[in-house]
């Protein structure tokens, strides 16, 4: 009887033992099936804009496309890669005015307005390194925000973000407010958007995939099926032209799509 249990016992354990194999085999299979390295160069590319009206001011881990006289950027545009989301660079301590960007503001031009100086590319995103960190406190990276937006449902979107930018190897992300007409300022002069708006590109991945968000400046605590809107949209809301690098049969549809599940569902 227990050479009987004991056979029976080793029997389960190779049964586990196989499936854990097969199931580790199957993901690493079906990784390599959507895996795709995108070159540096196109990775480069793919984060050129064209804004006439804007000063372009390059940071260790982001660009910034600054609006002079609305005094916020008008797009930030950043590859966020898989290592880099593990970064330990602790949070800089205070915001900075960059003296070599026109119009950008001081960090008390906020004072008085009621919003909270809110990061575009997150501080979480630059934790890889102290200079990354430390820029992305410059105020060209800042506007106006909600309080209950920075810390709620934008927040969980720059959380979210960083996940995918694990799971795929790297994203990249394009971020900032929809500059409108008519639109109020704080004390110091610096437009309040009524609106903010994030683009990912999953560019490391076949076929490559993409979706944005659009969020209200103010309380926004729905998922994110809510916000989630086609780059095209985006880029009618804003005038800026996402992406332009990539061949327009490649481009149109990828940006035409609003397929959140595609990124929601892929779980490895």
């Amino acid at each position: 009887m227990y050479a009987e249990h004991k056979w029976q016992l080793q029997l389960i354990v190779w049964v586990l033992i196989v499936a854990l194999l097969t199931f580790l085999l199957v993901r690493q299979c079906r990784r390599q099936s959507v895996t795709a390295k995108c070159s540096p160069a196109m990775t480069d590319s793919l984060q050129q804009l064209v804004l006439d009206s804007c000063q372009r001011a390059q940071y260790e881990g982001f660009t910034v496309y600054f609006d002079s006289s609305a005094h916020v950027p008008r797009c930030v545009i950043y590859e966020l890669t898989d290592s880099e989301t593990l970064g330990t660079e602790p949070r800089a301590k205070g915001f900075e005015h960059d003296p070599q960007v026109k119009g950008c503001p001081a960090p008390n031009d906020y004072a008085g307005s009621g919003m909270d100086r809110g990061h575009m590319a997150p501080a979480a995103d630059m934790k890889w390194s102290a200079q990354a960190m430390r820029e992305s406190f410059m105020m060209t990276n800042i506007c106006p925000q909600d309080k209950s937006l920075n810390e709620g449902g934008w927040n969980r979107l720059e959380e979210k973000a960083r996940e995918w930018a694990r799971r795929d190897g790297a994203v990249i992300i394009a971020v900032g407010p929809v500059i409108e007409p008519r639109l109020p300022r704080t004390p110091g002069g610096v437009v309040i958007p009524n609106r903010f708006y994030k683009v990912v590109l999953a560019h490391n991945v076949s076929p490559m995939r993409a979706i944005a968000f659009v969020y209200r400046n103010a309380t926004s605590n729905g998922s994110l099926r809510q916000y989630a809107v086609s780059v095209d949209s985006v880029e009618r809301l804003t005038g800026i032209d996402f992406f332009a690098a990539l061949p327009d049969d490649q481009e149109e549809p990828l940006e035409r799509s609003c397929n959140l599940a595609s990124f929601l569902q892929l779980k490895w």
